[in-house]
């Protein structure tokens, strides 16, 4: 408290009695006991109120021991089952939990993690990916700004994401890994990786590729084989030796019927091999009749036509070929798109010869783009000439209906440049993104969709989309995400397919490990997205004719429904909506091939270097004790006092409004007994 404030509190006081005796002190020699009992309630009431008034605060110091995190990460994936170590995990985790003195010392959290981590002590080990680098990853977050030593029971033996030990470079925490598992090298054949093509054309050979390993001393003879069905389609014998132990196997197979065809590729196993499980692999390809063209015309060249053409031909079905205005006009019926760059007076002849075939396009403006030719060719919109650019951020509109955008941070992407001015339709529009500037929404299109006369366009409003494919990138760590918006929007705009109220989307086929999720969108009669109806999907095995149902649950601008939990088989499904008679129906092909099966042994020497490079120790799973007498003799892990000063100010302190609530009651009651009022 200020010296201020302290001469204010006196001041008060002085005030408060002086008001006091003011009030009461021409009747002091009548009833002098009584008078002087009024003149102290009087003056608490009027310095109460003073205090209130002048709002002193007052400092409270609070004191606490802060003891440091243990945190546990227990891998829960089935690898730990196959290889026989869920109950050392287990045994493990009590013993920890269960310390007394690890409890005095340590504050334990403890977290399962397989595909994502969560905080939970319930284990079953059946999680069908491994991400130890997101575990890590998500960990430092949680605990970067404390004292929290890790302690990572697991095989070490990770099916996807980052590689851990470089991850693990930025977490500011010793590691302890337990390793789950042993050392022993057993003889072994497996298929390592298989590399195929989604998806083949009709009459055309697709090609395949097979990493095929030996882990062994002595010289082995094998046979590798493709069946489709009952059918070998593929057959070559195989040679390995302790020198010689992994062989590329390519060939290719025909493709001979449109839909989808599963193979299985295996690798004959050893009379003593211990795992076989990875010397099979499922496999499937979709056999198409036709490719979809697309023609990238450009006037000049830019860094967004090559973003625009990987993510494009990211998907096996199409073909993006580049071109000149003039040169595309002989052959534009070969193409089913023409995406028209920054168009200016040179596309004259193009934007005619495609109102005449009445061709679905694309037209993206940016600073190049001549806007008074535009205007003045495509009747369908207009942008304000201002001569002027500016930088849009991006803004994803939940309510666009064509078709479903999977999620994406379009709001972290870098702004495209474009002319400013308003852009103004004359014919009904679908907006997928937003213009933002200065990251306040405008609400005028980034990106929209439109239909008239039967095709189909879209209009992207600024240039610099390559940056959009680098910061996804970024954010997962994969362009998959951005190439998948830019397939689904060529996709809607490479078809003439009538609208449906109800639309499914899904694929012909699943990998047995991967998530397996189907979406659908429902539209009112006037195709505005509707939020309010319950879509029911049912879905029937091919082979034992079990039939299971499944409700759709809401999710942003879609219907989203999980069947991971279907076994591998052959499946047809419908979908139908409950309260309208509207259904879609389809079939797809679950794949058997459970990843966390693939391996024999812990990754020791990962586990080992992971711990190495974090000021940690790794220890075996019958090390328990070491690890317990290492942590509890760290002095880097020790409790830290630490203090809270905080400011309160009197107005919060609600028993001076009781005192002042009281003292004037009492004061009218002592009045009105006495017949003074």
């Amino acid at each position: 408290m200020s010296s201020i404030t302290l001469i204010f509190i006196i001041l008060a006081g002085i005030l408060a009695l002086f008001l006091a005796l003011f009030q009461y002190c021409n009747k002091l020699k009548q009833h002098s006991k009584l008078y002087w009992t009024f003149i102290f309630l009087r003056f608490l009431t009027l310095f109460a109120i003073l205090l209130l008034i002048i709002n002193p605060k007052f400092e409270h110091l609070e004191v606490y021991t802060e003891k440091p995190n243990l945190v546990i990460a227990v891998d829960n994936s089935s690898s730990v089952k196959h290889l026989n170590q869920d109950g050392n995990a287990l045994k493990i985790v009590e013993s920890l939990t269960n310390n007394s003195d690890l409890n005095n010392k340590f504050n334990i959290e403890l977290y399962s993690f397989g595909d994502d981590i969560n905080s939970e002590d319930s284990l079953n080990f059946n999680k069908q990916q491994t991400n130890i680098s997101n575990a890590i990853n998500q960990l430092f977050q949680i605990y970067k700004e404390s004292i929290s030593p890790t302690v990572l029971i697991s095989d070490g033996n990770q099916t996807y994401g980052s590689d851990y030990e470089f991850s693990s470079n930025s977490y500011k925490q010793p590691i302890y890994p337990i390793i789950l598992g042993d050392t022993v090298n057993y003889t072994d054949l497996k298929i390592q990786q298989l590399n195929v093509n989604k998806y083949a054309f009709l009459k055309n050979s697709f090609p395949i590729e097979a990493f095929l390993i030996y882990n062994g001393s002595s010289n082995i003879n094998s046979q590798f084989t493709v069946t489709r069905g009952n059918n070998m389609v593929y057959s070559q014998p195989i040679t390995f030796s302790k020198s010689n132990n992994s062989k590329i196997v390519n060939f290719t197979l025909p493709a001979n019927s449109v839909g989808v065809s599963a193979y299985k590729a295996t690798l004959e196993p050893l009379d003593n091999e211990k795992n076989i499980v990875n010397n099979t692999k499922n496999f499937a390809v979709e056999v198409i009749d036709q490719k979809t063209k697309v023609a990238l015309v450009s006037d000049f060249l830019h860094p967004d036509l090559g973003v625009l053409k990987k993510s494009i031909e990211n998907n096996e079905q199409r073909e993006v070929v580049f071109i000149k205005p003039n040169e595309v006009i002989n052959q534009i019926n070969d193409f089913q798109l023409v995406v028209l760059y920054q168009p200016n007076n040179k596309f004259k002849q193009l934007f005619d010869a495609l109102n005449k075939e009445n061709k679905n396009k694309m037209i993206i403006v940016g600073t190049k783009t001549d806007i008074g030719f535009l205007n003045s060719i495509d009747k369908n919109y207009n942008q304000q000439i201002t001569n002027q650019s500016e930088d849009y951020l991006a803004e994803l509109n939940l309510n666009f209906a064509p078709f479903i955008i999977n999620e994406m941070d379009f709001e972290s992407f870098p702004p495209l440049k474009s002319n400013y001015g308003d852009v103004t339709f004359s014919v009904p529009f679908e907006t997928i993104l937003f213009k933002k500037i200065n990251n306040i929404s405008t609400k005028e299109p980034l990106l929209a969709t439109f239909e008239t006369n039967g095709k189909r366009e879209a209009v992207l409003f600024g240039e610099n989309i390559w940056q959009w494919r680098a910061q996804s990138y970024i954010n997962a760590k994969s362009f998959n995400d951005f190439d998948n918006f830019i397939g689904k929007l060529v996709q809607y705009l490479a078809s003439n397919k009538k609208r449906n109220r109800l639309n499914v989307d899904y694929e012909s086929f699943y990998n047995g490990n991967g998530n397996i999720i189907i979406k659908a969108q429902f539209f009112d009669k006037n195709f505005e997205f509707d939020a309010r109806e319950t879509l029911i999907i049912s879905v029937k095995d091919k082979i034992t004719n079990e039939e299971k149902s499944f409700p759709f649950i809401l999710k942003n601008n879609n219907y989203q429904v999980d069947l991971s939990n279907l076994m591998p088989s052959e499946y047809t499904f419908k979908v139908f909506a409950k309260n309208e008679n509207l259904s879609q129906s389809g079939s797809f092909q679950i794949l058997e091939y459970n990843v966390e099966q693939q391996f024999l042994n812990a990754d020791v020497t990962k586990l080992q270097r992971l711990a190495n490079n974090s000021d940690g120790k790794s220890y075996f799973a019958d090390d328990t004790n070491a690890l317990v007498n290492d942590l509890l003799n760290d002095n880097r892990f020790v409790s830290i006092q630490k203090s809270n000063k905080n400011t309160i100010p009197l107005i919060d302190w609600k028993y001076l409004l009781f005192l002042i609530a009281l003292t004037l009651t009492v004061e009218w009651f002592l009045r009105k007994y006495n017949g003074l009022i």
